[in-house]
């Protein structure tokens, strides 16, 4: 492993919200350019459908979310691509209802922002097939590989925006280091480099012979409840985790162990030289996974000058669904819709 050193020439702000750290701006690909998201969320219900992709015979569950049914007169709009981690399939992470507690769907955010939103089930998650092998971080790099020759086809463009959370984070930067022609911008939260110094990593550990010996692991409603209270408790509604497991638990009560081997056995699977795209990092002040030191130290090997890192304060590890949740929304967009660098141009 290696030691984080010092972010040189560079400051990692903090504040009550949130913190940003920036680089340079590399100039904006051509697929974000020919649509600009609108100023608000539209109040209209998201478009939606389902897709499959297969991946040497595993079937592979794609759902897509944006405003309008796609057409041929209809103007393209920028793909953002949803990467889940390791407790929860793609749906109820990025597409849930919690009555009477607001808005919890990502993806009806950014539909409403003017993307065209995708995600996919990995392999033994949710409704993709369930079988024999571990759903690792090699296996999610290759559902990626199937699920976004699909989004090719069905959105005509060929690079898009991707976030990843927690494991979902390294399927995503893993993803980029092999497939970088098809990434615009990367969205790393609750990101993980080495593991060094994570208390929750820590303790995941004991069970490791388990996590080598079986492909599946119990996921049961008091472990959903824990997402949300194992790093800092009150960062969320009670309600969310509630209505996460009645989406969630309808998949079984079982579900892979190939990130938890990853991430407690096998780690670093991502390396920060190879990762070309621009990077926005996202950690929550509390989360007990993503050490500020490892993200910083991952932060600073980055190549491309176009990166930014995000401390969102009173955050824990499970932000998309807590409280402050729209702070992460407010970064993302920001992240994504940064303006062209003009000083390239010729």
């Amino acid at each position: 492993m290696t030691d984080a050193h010092p972010l040189s020439r560079r400051t990692v702000l903090k504040a009550t919200g949130l913190g940003i750290a920036l680089g340079g701006l590399e100039p904006g690909s051509a697929a974000r350019a020919l649509a600009q998201p609108t100023a608000a969320p539209a109040a209209a219900t998201p478009w939606s459908a389902e897709y499959w992709a297969s991946k040497a015979g595993v079937r592979l569950a794609l759902f897509r979310k944006r405003q309008g049914a796609p057409t041929a007169e209809a103007s393209p709009r920028p793909v953002l691509f949803l990467v889940h981690g390791s407790s929860i399939s793609a749906r109820p992470s990025f597409d849930l209802a919690v009555p009477g507690g607001g808005e919890y769907s990502m993806m009806n955010v950014f539909a409403g922002w003017g993307y065209d939103v995708w995600t996919v089930d990995h392999e033994g998650y949710g409704r993709s097939s369930r079988t024999e092998g571990n759903a690792d971080i090699a296996s999610g790099v290759e559902d990626l590989k199937a699920a976004t020759e699909v989004v090719a086809r069905e959105t005509g463009h060929g690079r898009f925006h991707f976030y990843g959370g927690s494991s979902g984070a390294l399927r995503a930067a893993a993803f980029a280091m092999v497939r970088p022609e098809r990434v615009d911008r990367l969205i790393l939260e609750a990101f993980t480099w080495t593991g060094k110094g994570s208390p929750t990593l820590g303790k995941r550990a004991e069970a490791l012979e388990y996590f080598r010996t079986h492909n599946r692991r119990p996921r049961d409603r008091d472990m959903i409840r824990s997402i949300f209270t194992r790093d800092k408790p009150g960062t969320s509604d009670p309600a969310v985790a509630e209505a996460l497991a009645d989406a969630e638990l309808v998949f079984g009560d079982t579900i892979p162990t190939g990130t938890y081997l990853d991430m407690t056995a096998n780690l670093p699977v991502v390396d920060p030289a190879r990762v070309q795209a621009p990077v926005l990092i996202v950690r929550g002040e509390h989360d007990g996974i993503a050490t500020e030191e490892d993200v910083v130290a991952f932060f600073s090997r980055l190549p491309n000058a176009d990166r930014q890192l995000v401390i969102l304060a009173g955050a824990s590890h499970a932000t998309a669904l807590g409280f402050n949740r729209r702070q992460l929304w407010h970064a993302m967009r920001a992240f994504l819709e940064m303006p062209e660098r003009l000083d390239r141009r010729s």
